[in-house]
């Protein structure tokens, strides 16, 4: 069944996995440009999309397996796939996928503080990479929460790991000053600055949106609810890691809930810790049977929600 195929962490699992998400992809795709008609220029845009795709989940499976974020299965490499399968369409933009990719990289650093090799060099990387994101995406100056979080708990706050993200994070944005004032135009660097009014403290309004979201937080909670008892009992690294999973879902839901423009990024920056968290929720249920409804209708909702938004 289902749950003994994600229970082995092979190869072939993310062969398949990521077949899967293809067929989604290029069937979305078919429908959203169905009456377009061909040009090589959309061509190449459509394989630029995909492949920024399958460099996300490159770097999904890196930062879960090198990090042990989960027991060595594919769990969480499915969960991520299908619920990120129901935001192709809504997420076809070079900005939301470049944003989601210089998270994952962001959060590569982040979660690979549980290793003393290196910490300067990582906490500068982790905020250098949240520079750039925040060029791209301001409000996602949220996240520096994440990194004095990984801090406190992996690491020692002694004033040369705590100076360090900052000095990673100022490298970028004083290069992209030194940019704006050449070419005259220093309003965009000030811009990043200036955050617009808040209107409303909801998701969405679209039914479909907000089911799935509903859906994924729903899964997250009963999740955490699951491991959190076992996880918290042992003193270990993944104690640590599963603080700062909790610490960045909440700081992505935030984000997901107050960022004024929401244009699908938000979702995706959600999903990197929901999925894992899920994921462990459903390594901590030992009934086969349960499991494997849980993961059929899962995999159900990657052919449904898609085509609902």
């Amino acid at each position: 069944m289902l749950a003994n195929f994600l229970g082995k962490s092979k190869p072939i699992n993310f062969i398949i996995i990521l077949s899967l998400f293809v067929c989604l992809f290029l069937f979305t795709v078919f429908l959203l440009f169905f009456n377009h008609s061909f040009e090589f220029s959309l061509l190449l845009k459509i394989t630029g999309f995909l492949g920024l795709y399958l460099i996300i989940f490159f770097f999904y499976n890196f930062i879960v397996s090198k990090n042990n974020l989960t027991f060595d299965n594919s769990y969480a490499f499915f969960v991520f796939t299908v619920t990120l399968s129901y935001y192709i369409s809504i997420t076809l933009n070079f900005k939301t996928l470049t944003i989601t990719l210089l998270y994952a990289l962001f959060l590569r650093k982040i979660y690979s503080l549980k290793s003393p090799n290196k910490t300067l060099q990582k906490l500068f990387d982790s905020g250098f990479w949240l520079g750039i994101l925040c060029i791209l995406e301001p409000f996602s100056a949220i996240f520096s929460i994440l990194i004095y979080a990984a801090i406190f708990l992996h690491q020692k706050g002694v004033i040369n790991n705590l100076i360090a993200p900052i000095t990673g994070f100022l490298a970028p944005m004083i290069l992209y000053f030194t940019y704006c004032f050449w070419i005259d135009k220093l309003y965009l660097f000030t811009n990043l600055f200036y955050y617009e009014t808040l209107n409303s403290f909801v998701l969405y309004s679209e039914n479909s949106l907000y089911w799935t979201s509903i859906l994924i937080i729903v899964l997250s909670l009963g999740s955490f609810f699951l491991k959190s008892p076992k996880a918290l009992s042992v003193n270990n690294s993944f104690k640590k890691n599963w603080i700062l999973l909790i610490i960045n879902l909440v700081i992505a839901l935030l984000f997901a809930l107050l960022i004024p423009n929401k244009n699908g990024t938000e979702l995706l920056l959600f999903l990197f810790p929901a999925a894992i968290i899920i994921a462990n929720g459903l390594e901590t249920i030992n009934n086969n049977l349960i499991k494997n409804i849980l993961l059929i209708l899962l995999l159900i909702s990657a052919f449904i929600f898609p085509f609902l938004l």
